[in-house]
């Protein structure tokens, strides 16, 4: 397993593992490598400049209502758990809770939309 956060572990599937995955599921073996790729790049990012402070409590709520209208029209929803320095935790729930792309989601549509929030760098799903 490889650290994202001290307080969040996720897994990350061998070349091996997906390749045995490829073989019965190869959409689902292509979405999981892209989705590590996706991860690993964002790891290695810098941290954007200028941001000086914790983001504002209520900018944040905002941007997940947004985040939020967005995955109700797929029976998704999304919780907003904690705000830790410039972490940003949500729970993924409905129909997103246990769906495949719901990582892809996370760092597509709700990466995208709360982290143009000044001050926040990241945004974690907590389980």
């Amino acid at each position: 397993m490889s650290e994202i956060d001290p307080k969040k572990t996720i897994r990350f599937y061998t070349e091996q593992e997906l390749d045995a995955l490829e073989e019965t599921d190869p959409d689902m073996a292509y979405r999981i490598a892209r989705a590590q790729a996706v991860i690993a790049r964002d790891r290695t990012a810098p941290a954007p400049a200028g941001h000086a402070g914790p983001p504002d409590r209520g900018a944040v709520e905002r941007a997940v209502a947004d985040v939020r209208r967005i995955l109700q029209r797929d029976g998704g929803d999304i919780e907003l758990v904690a705000i830790e320095g410039a972490v940003v935790r949500v729970r993924m729930k409905g129909a997103c809770a246990g769906c495949p792309n719901s990582v892809l989601d996370l760092r597509n549509v709700v990466e995208k939309v709360v982290c143009a929030v000044p001050g926040v760098s990241a945004v974690v799903n907590s389980f």
